[in-house]
């Protein structure tokens, strides 16, 4: 089912969930331990990331060597897992930066053959390797221009114009959303003007970045809807874990986070960090849910252990899902 018919079916708010691919040779275990674990919070769909190849340089006996590889492969195999093992609606994301548009549409292609219905487009992140385009292949080079090849696939078009027994495909269109802003655009304004531009290319659903601060969220929307963007907005959370996210968090992801909450956290022993995030987490979760959002969904990559707490916290509030 279409992450939008799972919002439009809902009685009550869904719960969804992003995780991350163990790194490559690792083991899947400990990820799929994680999916059972969630599984039984009974999320709608779950969010899979998709990783490009990037370069590595090695040391060795004659001299340093350039290695290009994918640090996290098999978003393909864990989507099929997650789509008919637990019957959990997968949402594989699907990525500019590291990828042909030919590859692109083979790997929409393989997903429509396993029933998938839903993809996350995103540019990418910047891994400081820009891959060659082959002579006669092309690239997307925004977002945008991503959510326009799967539309023009949805109605058939197709980059192979001679492709034997072609049918529409019937994907659902997510993108990302930045309440406080892309750190590459000059201003709210612009992003803004950037996301309606996904949505009329072919959009269906905003999922936001992390917030701590639910402000930054409201406004978000306000400004969305003001600007003429219709599609559900969900607002994405991440639990405060550990000391070290009051800087790899703004690092990593361009977020603020509260005075409040970050002065806490400094001044507190390591092992009771965990339960601040939750705790802040909670009244994020109670204040949204009480200004009546569709969803909440939570980036956990590959620890359920604060979302676990976190729902034992809700329910004791009674503000569960």
């Amino acid at each position: 089912m279409k992450v939008t018919e799972h919002l439009s079916k809902a009685k009550d708010p869904l719960i969804s969930f992003e995780i991350i691919p163990p790194k490559r040779g690792g083991d899947v275990k400990g990820l799929l331990s994680v999916i059972e674990d969630i599984s039984k919070y009974k999320p709608p769909f779950i969010d899979i990331t998709s990783h490009a190849a990037e370069v590595y340089y090695d040391e060795t006996a004659t001299g340093i060597q350039k290695i290009i590889k994918r640090k996290r492969p098999g978003t393909l195999g864990i989507c099929a897992l997650i789509q008919n093992k637990y019957n959990i609606d997968a949402v594989p994301h699907i990525l500019c930066k590291g990828f042909t548009r030919e590859e692109t549409e083979d790997f929409l292609i393989e997903l429509s053959y396993l029933e998938i219905e839903n993809v996350l487009a995103v540019r990418g992140d910047d891994n400081g390797y820009n891959k060659p385009v082959p002579a006669g292949r092309s690239a997307n080079v925004y977002a945008g221009d991503l959510v326009q090849q799967i539309s023009s696939m949805n109605e058939g078009k197709y980059l192979e114009e001679n492709l034997l027994d072609a049918k529409p495909s019937n994907f659902c269109v997510g993108i990302g959303g930045y309440p406080e802003k892309h750190f590459e655009s000059p201003n709210p304004e612009t992003d803004i003007m950037h996301a309606k531009k996904k949505v009329e290319a072919g959009a269906d659903y905003i999922v936001t970045q992390m917030f701590y601060d639910n402000k930054s969220y409201y406004n978000y929307v306000e400004k969305c809807r003001q600007a003429g963007i219709n599609v559900p907005i969900i607002p994405g959370l991440k639990i405060l874990a550990v000391k070290s996210h009051l800087t790899t968090l703004p690092r990593d992801f361009y977020i603020n986070i509260p005075l409040e909450l970050s002065n806490e956290v400094q001044e507190a022993k390591p092992d009771h960090v965990l339960d601040i995030g939750v705790d802040w987490a909670v009244k994020q979760v109670a204040d949204l849910l009480d200004n009546g959002v569709p969803a909440i969904h939570f980036y956990i990559m590959q620890n359920s252990r604060p979302v676990n707490k976190l729902m034992d916290k809700l329910k004791l509030h009674k503000k569960i899902f």
